[in-house]
């Protein structure tokens, strides 16, 4: 479209949305990898937007706003690049040109931010506990002190007990250290390890299975990826939980045993623990 800038300007009429999308990246001289990284869109999302296999997406609502965060990293004019989404889509299916545009859940900008769902959890919190005490106070205000101490006493011997379980183990039923290891769940895990002053210790996508053993003498070691639900991880041969069960760019995230080990002892109690994975050498 003439709305489109760049040295492509020449040869964009004569390619559909998806590559035009691909040659303004490769243009850029950005790899998929790195585009997946800045835009929070998994890379095989990008794939099928580059291909526009928009019916391969998740739901016809994300082709817009993947497209949009697509366009404004690659230096295309979004506006431009969702209106010939649209016209794909309406293409595909005439239902979509009487569908108004609305809220895009594809558009990783938009979604809202891990502050604000952990923010909007704890005013739920906070209400709950109003409302307890309220009932307790004003609309109960018998039930309330008679059982002071029966609660006191409970809360004693919730605490108790972990320190007898933890004293009938003794210190050999905890694991404190041993190598760490990353094992890829699915094909094509990107991901990324450097240590504390930033140099690569490996980066590459991983085949299902591989694994990867964080070099013992690495100065605090990190890892960045998209893909923290597809990293099964051990230290010193006993599985701990996933840093996410969810797809998700995380980075800068520490990786040494005690790190780990910290997150694992301060998950909730219950949590599942991924059993270790059969997987070649790194």
């Amino acid at each position: 479209m003439d709305n489109n800038t760049g040295s492509l300007d020449g040869e964009l009429p004569l390619h559909g949305v998806g590559d035009r999308l691909r040659m303004a990246r490769e243009a850029a001289g950005m790899t998929l990898e790195q585009l997946a990284a800045e835009t929070r869109i998994p890379q095989r999302h990008l794939q099928m937007i580059e291909a526009s296999d928009w019916n391969a997406l998740p739901a016809r609502t994300y082709a817009t706003g993947f497209a949009r965060t697509y366009a404004k990293a690659v230096g295309l004019d979004p506006k431009a690049t969702v209106d010939d989404v649209r016209a794909e889509l309406a293409g595909s299916d005439p239902a979509e040109r009487y569908r108004g545009p609305g809220f895009e859940p594809g558009d990783p900008a938009r979604v809202p931010s891990r502050g604000l769902a952990l923010f909007s959890l704890l005013a739920v919190l906070l209400l709950l506990v109003g409302g307890v005490m309220f009932y307790n106070k004003v609309l109960a205000p018998g039930a309330g002190p008679g059982s002071l101490l029966d609660e006191e006493r409970r809360a004693r011997q919730a605490a108790a007990a972990p320190k007898a379980a933890a004293a009938k183990a003794g210190p050999a039923a905890t694991a404190t250290g041993g190598p760490v290891v990353f094992t890829a769940l699915e094909e094509g895990v990107w991901v990324k390890f450097y240590d504390g002053s930033g140099a690569q210790l490996m980066q590459k996508e991983m085949t299902k299975g591989e694994r990867y053993t964080v070099p013992a003498d690495a100065d605090a070691p990190q890892v960045w990826t998209g893909r923290p639900d597809a990293l099964a991880i051990t230290v010193g041969g006993k599985p701990i939980p996933k840093l996410a069960e969810s797809e998700g760019v995380m980075r800068d995230v520490p990786v040494t045993a005690e790190a780990l080990l910290a997150r694992r002892a301060a998950a909730p109690s219950g949590a599942p623990t991924p059993a270790p994975t059969a997987a070649a050498g790194t």
